[in-house]
């Protein structure tokens, strides 16, 4: 009983291991030059500190007497070399100093950020006449975008795992996008099974209810011939043909619909080349994502916004 009566508090300390966070503070942020950002986070230190100061408001976190807090630079570091790497949780967090479930945590609160607070402003069409006249320098009048859809690979999903399974054989999810001339995502849909073929997935889309009411593009018609043409988007043989919407001609072809499938698919290459760069930038939607299914569709959302932000910065595109 004296013993116990002699027992003084002691302070509670963070109770995290110690790990070095020098690699960090003092190399990464210190030492490193553009070339060396752009090779493992895919951008600029100069578009990272840009991207930095806009996610902050959604970041910011204070200290606790259990744990310190990370800071926002060092939360968006981990989430985009993650990102842009197929490395696993331990190995990023061992590179950072942090746990592998701080890097898990990381990963989902900046992609959240991004969506709560960029993907309005990122993915968005913009000026419908600069997209216009750029597909028309490449051969295409009145061309507003070309759709497409794209598998994102993922482990099998607990639930109705069948559906998930494409025409490859593999799990996955699809990512649907209407792209301008520069190959930027001006309209994204996400999180249809990978079973789902690309016409139903963009029959059940928003972007085709905007096209079918006509609230999409302005009324800016052009007249080719004797037709009266609206603003159209592309796409390839599996999609509906609309008045909205154009696609190759099939079977046996005359050289005026030679031609005319000749230059559609050279404007609907920058569709191909976007879903390219998206996936050579953020690898990490190449590999299985090991996320739940909530997850999922968040974080590939802001893979998109940032292969957006990457671009409109002309970003060099660095595959690896």
């Amino acid at each position: 009983m004296l013993l116990m009566g002699q027992v003084h508090a002691v302070k509670r300390r963070f109770w995290a291991w110690e790990t070095s966070t020098d690699w960090w503070d003092h190399i990464v942020l210190q030492v490193w030059d553009d070339s060396q950002w752009l090779q493992n986070f895919h951008m600029c230190k100069g578009t990272f500190m840009e991207l930095f100061d806009l996610l902050s408001p959604a970041l910011r976190h204070k200290n606790t007497k259990m744990r310190a807090a990370l800071t926002v630079e060092k939360q968006v570091a981990i989430a985009l070399w993650k990102l842009a790497a197929p490395d696993s949780y331990r190995s990023v967090g061992n590179q950072f100093g942090v746990g592998k479930s701080t890097v898990g945590a990381a990963v989902m609160q900046v992609a959240n950020a991004i969506k709560d607070l960029l993907i309005s402003r990122v993915v968005t069409l913009g000026n419908v006449q600069v997209i216009v006249d750029g597909f028309a320098a490449m051969g295409f009048p009145n061309w507003g975008g070309a759709v497409d859809g794209t598998h994102i690979p993922i482990l099998a999903p607990e639930h109705e795992a069948g559906e998930y399974i494409n025409h490859k054989g593999y799990f996955s999810i699809v990512l649907q996008a209407l792209v301008d001339h520069k190959g930027c995502f001006t309209n994204i849909n996400v999180g249809w099974p990978g079973k789902v073929h690309d016409a139903c997935t963009f029959r059940n889309s928003g972007l085709f209810q905007k096209l079918q009411e006509g609230t999409l593009f302005p009324d800016q018609k052009i007249t080719v011939g004797d037709v009266e043409m609206p603003v159209v988007i592309l796409g390839d043989p599996a999609y509906p043909l609309m008045p909205w919407l154009m696609k190759p001609y099939t079977g046996s072809l005359d050289s005026s619909q030679e031609l005319f499938n000749y230059r559609l698919s050279k404007c609907r290459m920058v569709v191909e080349c976007a879903f390219g760069h998206l996936k050579a930038r953020w690898r990490s939607l190449l590999t299985r994502l090991d996320l739940s299914e909530t997850d999922i569709p968040t974080v590939i959302t802001a893979c998109c916004a940032l292969h957006n932000i990457c671009e409109s910065k002309g970003e060099t595109f660095m595959a690896g």
